[in-house]
């Protein structure tokens, strides 16, 4: 799967709450640095969605994603019954095969 396709799957996986696919797109070892935490590991972050998510009815509306030498940057918004929660710029790094390091920011 190329590195856009990965990051397409990694927010699909995040807004059914297949939470198997996203694992599947996931390094063990990811990390995501946000501004409000850090997950240090591929478990503790899908734990989080899973289980401690604020609004886990939302969903990503991509409007851009920009690939390559294994890095992808995404622009887009989190939207909840058709109202935008806010928008976000994600930053993410492979490993080869999956998702490594997200770098998050909002507003």
């Amino acid at each position: 799967m190329d590195s856009a396709a990965l990051v397409r799957r990694y927010y699909a996986a995040l807004d059914e709450h297949d939470y198997d696919a996203l694992e599947d797109v996931l390094s063990p070892a990811f990390v995501q640095h946000r501004p409000d935490r850090t997950f240090e590991n591929r478990d503790e972050f899908i734990e989080f969605m899973r289980e401690k998510r604020p609004n886990p009815d939302t969903s990503h509306d991509l409007e851009s994603v920009i690939a390559g030498d294994g890095r992808i940057a995404v622009r887009g918004r989190v939207i909840e019954e058709g109202t935008t929660l806010f928008e976000f710029a994600d930053f993410f790094e492979t490993d080869g095969k999956r998702l490594a390091r997200l770098e998050t920011y909002s507003r």
